[in-house]
């Protein structure tokens, strides 16, 4: 009874996932491909490059994009936690402090790597 619900979900996405195929595949197969050297070259902005297109990135990047993470889980949770606090009672309390030790732990953490440091 539940795969009949689904099914037509089912459907759709195998139909997308196919058309998607369909559509790669013939552009490779069809399209044109003449390489050439300047074609091949990076681009920026039309500007010629300097230095190495790929770059190694400092970890100072990830320590902010830990830091975004950290804070972006703590509001998608948390918000919905403020909507029904009467409803979950001390059980919902207990949860959501585990939940807010663990963030604050990350958060001691970035500190401590000098994620929060502005330079």
């Amino acid at each position: 009874m539940l795969v009949q619900q689904y099914l037509p979900i089912a459907i759709l996405v195998l139909f997308a996932i196919i058309m998607a195929l369909i559509v790669v595949f013939t552009s490779v197969i069809f399209g044109p491909h003449r390489p050439t050297k300047k074609k091949l070259a990076p681009y920026e902005s039309g500007m010629t490059p300097i230095g190495p297109a790929v770059r190694r990135l400092p970890v100072r990047f990830y320590l902010v994009a830990v830091l975004f993470i950290l804070f972006d889980v703590e509001i998608i949770f948390l918000l919905p936690y403020a909507v029904v606090i009467r409803q979950l009672g001390l059980y919902g309390l207990i949860a959501t402090g585990v939940f807010v030790v663990i963030l604050t732990v990350g958060l001691l953490y970035e500190w401590k790597k000098g994620g929060l440091d502005w330079e």
